[in-house]
């Protein structure tokens, strides 16, 4: 067993036994249930919409480098500098070099999953620039030192008396603070920093190949004052997240907006085609497209290239029994959740993350909300095959699946061993995971097969 599987197991182990922890997340995600209902009504043929969606992604995947060199001609036209960061370590190193160049020691960040697989604030504090997170949820959990905990919401595993222990904790509030408050408090705080910084850091959810913009969804307004008031604007975006054209947008929006959040379409939609031109009143000096790769490209092995087409909704999060168990830390991993359980173990290694495919029942809810009906759950049991077939399981656990096959294909082995023989193997072998928790388990004294055979004669 890894380390990275010894701390899965017992981090949700403690999670899934905790009562707390499951209603808060039993409330937020019935809240975003209901809103998801009401914002699919904008769709005439919501179906045909997600088929149409996942074909342009299929389109995109299938010929990557192109809409990227089409995309990189595009904003290089518009005034915009591109870099190409192979792995973490050269993304971080080129953001390191901007700032230094720039002379600032203080970046304003909207939200972005893409940072936080970069470990960028950590990375930017040892080097002596505060990162400070806009984003209300991001800035919760910034202040109590943990990672987002969800793909979209940040901050769902607290309720609001939490948010305002924190606020009190780490800002010296009064305490028991209501909503309201708490985000005037985090916006009084956030305009001095969007004034001072000097460097202005954000993701993007969209790429668009033929006018070469970069789109950024928001709820806040905090990612168009990060790019707003600093000279210099950074966007880091994966390779993935590349569409054909912006007229895709009347597709790709809604739908990111619906099942994301229940929106018919979200507050805040920007798209950046580069720097301030003549004219223009505000935007940055300087604007920078950092595209990444990270081992994206090893999703583009024909067993898990649809999980290239995700536009990281959540949607999978908030439906997957195991995600509403756990919780997202669990994890371990930048991406939580079934899409998280799909990628993470070929960007980050088989070995070390191979487990997080087998956390899941398989029950294929996953799949269904998905709007671009990507085949999340077969994905998560072609992840398992190529597990096994690398030998990665280990000989016991191989043995132990050769011996229940067997003995599922032969009934005359399985009714063999009595129910004494079978309550003593089944209690022992699995005492330690599935009996640490439940009672032991009893079978029958007789087998159905030898029932029947009674009843018949």
């Amino acid at each position: 067993m890894t380390d990275q599987q010894k701390i899965f197991d017992a981090k949700s182990t403690i999670k899934a036994g905790d009562l707390e922890h499951k209603r808060k997340i039993a409330f937020n995600i019935s809240k975003y249930n209901t809103a998801v209902i009401a914002g699919k009504r904008q769709f005439s043929d919501l179906e045909l919409a997600r088929k149409k969606a996942k074909n342009v992604k299929w389109k995109v995947i299938g010929n990557l480098e192109h809409y990227l060199e089409a995309f990189e001609m595009n904003f290089t036209a518009n005034g915009g500098k591109i870099i190409w960061a192979e792995n973490a370590e050269e993304a971080r190193k080129a953001i390191l070099d901007i700032c230094r160049e720039k002379n600032t020691n203080l970046v304003v960040k909207s939200k972005s999953m893409v940072t936080e697989e970069l470990h960028l604030n950590k990375f930017l504090s040892d080097n002596g620039i505060e990162s400070v997170e806009t984003d209300l949820g991001e800035y919760i959990q910034q202040l109590d030192g943990e990672p987002p905990y969800h793909i979209v919401t940040p901050a769902m595993h607290k309720s609001k008396e939490d948010v305002a222990r924190v606020f009190h904790e780490k800002l010296g509030t009064e305490p028991n603070l209501t909503p309201s408050e708490i985000t005037q408090i985090a916006r009084d705080n956030l305009r001095q920093k969007y004034l001072a910084a000097q460097v202005g850091i954000t993701g993007g959810n969209f790429l668009l190949a033929d006018v070469g913009g970069v789109c950024i969804t928001e709820n806040e307004g905090n990612a168009r004052l990060s790019t707003a008031f600093p000279k210099t604007h950074i966007a880091i975006v994966g390779i993935e997240k590349v569409l054909p054209s912006i007229a895709d947008l009347q597709l790709f929006w809604p739908l990111l907006a619906t099942f994301g959040t229940g929106q018919l379409v979200t507050v805040y939609n920007s798209i950046f085609t580069g720097p301030r031109r003549d004219g223009e009143t505000d935007g940055p000096e300087e604007m920078y497209v950092i595209l990444l790769d990270n081992h994206r490209t090893n999703l583009l092995r024909p067993e898990v290239r649809e999980s290239m087409y995700c536009i990281r909704c959540g949607s999978c999060l908030n439906a997957c029994p195991v995600y509403k168990t756990i919780g997202g830390h669990a994890y371990g991993a930048t991406y939580s959740g079934p899409i998280g359980s799909v990628v993470t173990p070929h960007m980050e290694g088989m070995a070390d993350y191979k487990h997080l495919s087998y956390a899941s029942s398989l029950c294929g809810n996953c799949t269904d909300v998905c709007p671009l009906k990507i085949n999340i759950h077969g994905m998560l049991l072609e992840n398992r095959a190529i597990a096994a077939a690398s030998k990665l399981n280990g000989f016991a656990e191989g043995a132990a699946w050769k011996f229940w096959e067997f003995a599922m294909l032969h009934r005359s082995s399985m009714d063999a061993a009595g129910a004494g023989i079978k309550n003593k193997v089944v209690n022992r072998l699995f005492r330690d995971s599935w009996g640490h928790t439940r009672g032991p388990l009893h079978f029958a004294p007789k087998t159905f097969n030898s029932m029947w055979k009674e009843r018949k004669q």
